[in-house]
């Protein structure tokens, strides 16, 4: 597979990987062994990143949409997530508010369907 696949599978930011596995074609059975006995490199990346836009608007508490809206860029690491949790701007906030009211409808509309 290509790296930014194996990337996307490992929860990773490809740019922040050592050059070999940038420039490597694993395998499904290569990704496997990575998630099941990781390197240290990809032990770190996965504590401090730099994490890619996903992870970052999972550990936010946001869609990806919302990072896109406040202007955020690819990848936070997690000092820079934790400043950011830590003291919270207003477009945290609001995107937060905006992601808990997505939550709360599609919830909403998940009970309707069940009845």
């Amino acid at each position: 597979m290509k790296p930014i696949t194996a990337a996307a599978k490992l929860g990773i930011y490809l740019p922040a990987t050592p050059e070999e596995f940038q420039r490597s074609t694993p395998t499904r059975d290569e990704v496997d062994a990575l998630r099941t006995d990781p390197p240290e490199w990809l032990v770190e990346l996965r504590r401090n990143g730099p994490f890619p836009r996903d992870v970052v608007a999972q550990k936010l508490g946001i869609s990806r949409s919302g990072l896109a809206r406040s202007g955020v860029g690819d990848a936070l690491d997690a000092d820079q997530i934790g400043a950011l949790l830590a003291d919270p701007p207003e477009w945290l906030i609001r995107e937060r508010h905006t992601q808990a009211k997505v939550v709360a409808e599609k919830e909403r509309l998940r009970e309707r369907q069940d009845d």
